[in-house]
């Protein structure tokens, strides 16, 4: 009875040894033919073994019973349960809503290596061997003897692509950059950045402020405001640092903004003659701007995240969110 796995095999059994033609029913026939003097020890050992198979046969269907009962009846008609879906980090989302601003503005995307020479990270932009950015404290080194550092900003890319293509170049550069920054709310050794390069004939720093401000508006509304205020990069002259209006406050001043209605978003400015040098273009011809953006800078007010942490915890908490 053990080995019956339903009721139709274990009512099969009792038939075989408890039905009227089964073979305990044989036996109790076959009394009359032994001796009158064992009859009576037969006859109580019979009975004993009958009263065993029938508690045996009661626990059996009670067993199949309780199997019965404990499975989980699946209707097959009703609707499957939808398993969940992942979605793109909100740092590729954002990249690739800057990618399309700019793409609509005919720049075309350019990658390059993140690991770089000197040469592509430093003197071809300008930056001079003694300048503070090229200082150990800022910048990580793979092989200081043979200037192979992490690139500390997308720029390299820029110059990459002034020596393959001549003017007019309108190209972003998205990618990962390095730095040793010590991890804090607003500072990380590895973020995203932006750069972008126009050279043509003809452009100004009007271009540059449109171009800016037409970014401002498609990203975070056509009431978006920006400005312009001097400061130096070595690969550009005239420099700038451009800040948005704030939008949180929407430049009415509030925590956010501290009060003074602007947010600060990167640097900017038009291309230094000096770097054209590097790639064989005429200074006398050609002009251009470069601007920068940190991607998580733009996703940090998008979404209003107060700690740039966030992004590289792979809390799924915060990962649904997006």
């Amino acid at each position: 009875m053990k080995n019956a796995d339903s009721d139709e095999a274990l009512e099969s059994v009792r038939i075989q040894y408890l039905g009227r033609k089964g073979e305990l029913a044989d036996l109790f026939q076959a009394i009359g033919t032994v001796p009158e003097s064992e009859r009576r020890e037969i006859g109580r050992l019979l009975n004993a073994t009958k009263t065993h198979l029938l508690e045996s046969f009661e626990k059996a269907s009670n067993a199949l019973q309780n199997r019965a009962d404990n499975v989980e009846t699946v209707d097959l008609t009703l609707p499957g349960d939808r398993l969940p879906l992942g979605s793109l980090h909100p740092l590729t989302q954002v990249t690739r809503e800057i990618k399309s601003c700019f793409q609509s503005m005919g720049f075309t995307v350019a990658q390059g290596p993140e690991i770089e020479t000197e040469y592509y990270n430093f003197d071809a932009l300008n930056i001079p061997r003694g300048h503070p950015a090229r200082d150990m404290q800022d910048t990580l080194f793979i092989s200081e003897a043979d200037e192979i550092v992490l690139r500390t900003h997308t720029s390299p890319v820029q110059i990459h692509v002034m020596e393959n293509q001549s003017p007019p170049v309108r190209v972003i550069a998205p990618g990962r950059v390095y730095r040793r920054d010590t991890p804090d709310a607003s500072h990380s050794p590895v973020f995203h950045q932006i750069e972008g390069l126009a050279v043509d004939e003809g452009i100004n720093f009007a271009d540059l402020k449109g171009t800016i401000l037409n970014f401002a508006q498609r990203m975070f509304g056509s009431d978006m405001q920006i400005r312009f205020r001097p400061s130096f990069f070595p690969f550009t002259e005239p420099s700038a640092e451009y800040d948005f209006s704030c939008v949180i406050c929407r430049g009415k001043g509030c925590r956010v903004c501290q009060g003074t209605g602007w947010i600060e978003i990167s640097g900017a400015g038009m291309v230094n003659p000096a770097v054209y040098q590097y790639v064989h273009y005429d200074a006398e011809k050609y002009t251009g701007f470069a601007f920068g953006m940190g991607v998580e800078r733009i996703a940090m007010l998008m979404y209003e995240i107060n700690d740039i942490r966030y992004f590289y915890e792979n809390d799924i908490r915060f990962l649904r969110q997006f």
